[in-house]
């Protein structure tokens, strides 16, 4: 790709490492109404309205007690709404035998706003390329890669200790203070690494495909522990957090690295040879 950022190669060719994230279908079934508790002053989920064409076309058991046209005239007894989506991962190669529901919030000024796009898009499909745009930073949220039990060296980085210390060399020598007579939660100790919910913020949209095209990015023997891609794609510069076959969640990036005019990265080539 060609480097448009102020490094000292602007300008020039330069190979950038990169991450595919397949976007499978993905349908607005229904829409989630909420209104605030008196007494905690927190939001309370309401009422749920569902569309019979999505929730019949993807199989969902909803009960259809309410229409979003109806909530038309209740409106000012809610302080918030909304969407509820559903992707059929079944399409892909991460081998889940189930649809994955899930929630989305809704931009606007004010309520009414969110509820006349949800009432337009209800039972419609939902595109990456509507949402986002070749350029844009997005964050990533995922469960990290789980390493299972490690020592404290490999866990926190912590220093090995001399050659010489009594018994172990791979452990944290002093565990505390004679008082008070207790070991802190801040001693570094052996313990699970990884697999924990993690957010990476501002991964840069490279280039953005349909399936039509997933084909020509994709190797001849398919990605490494993943396969090959058959539905629309999302190509992010970097990495991201988490194995191959691990549901991410895409959102806009929230440190505001949109608020400047978004430069369309210019990718001349991709190679397909190393899939690692």
């Amino acid at each position: 790709m060609t480097d448009d950022s102020e490094s000292p190669s602007k300008g020039q060719e330069i190979s950038r490492p990169c991450t595919f994230v397949e976007v499978p279908e993905t349908h607005i079934y229904g829409a989630r109404f909420y209104s605030k508790n008196e007494v905690s002053n927190y939001k309370q989920s309401s009422t749920e309205t569902y569309s019979k064409e999505a929730t019949d076309k993807f199989k969902l058991k909803v009960k259809h007690t309410h229409t979003i046209e109806s909530m038309k005239d209740k409106l000012s007894g809610f302080s918030d709404m909304t969407l509820l989506l559903v992707s059929d991962v079944k399409a892909t190669q991460t081998g889940q035998h189930h649809r994955v529901r899930y929630e989305s919030s809704l931009g606007g000024a004010n309520l009414e706003e969110k509820y006349k796009f949800a009432v337009s898009s209800m039972g419609k499909p939902v595109n990456a390329s509507e949402i986002f745009k070749n350029g844009e930073y997005l964050d990533v949220v995922s469960v990290t890669k789980g390493k299972g039990w490690s020592g404290p060296i490999k866990r926190f980085g912590t220093a090995r200790q001399f050659h010489k210390a009594t018994q172990k060399i791979r452990h944290v020598s002093p565990l505390g203070a004679f008082t008070p007579g207790k070991v802190m939660f801040t001693v570094p100790q052996a313990g699970q690494l990884g697999f924990n919910y993690r957010t990476e913020y501002n991964k840069r949209i490279l280039k953005m495909g349909k399936k039509e095209e997933a084909a020509s990015y994709t190797p001849i023997a398919g990605f490494q522990n993943y396969g090959k891609m058959t539905n629309d794609f999302i190509m992010l510069d970097g990495s991201i957090p988490g194995p191959a076959k691990r549901l991410v969640r895409l959102r806009k990036s929230v440190t505001n690295r949109n608020s400047k005019a978004i430069k369309e990265p210019k990718v001349n080539y991709m190679s397909t040879v190393h899939n690692k």
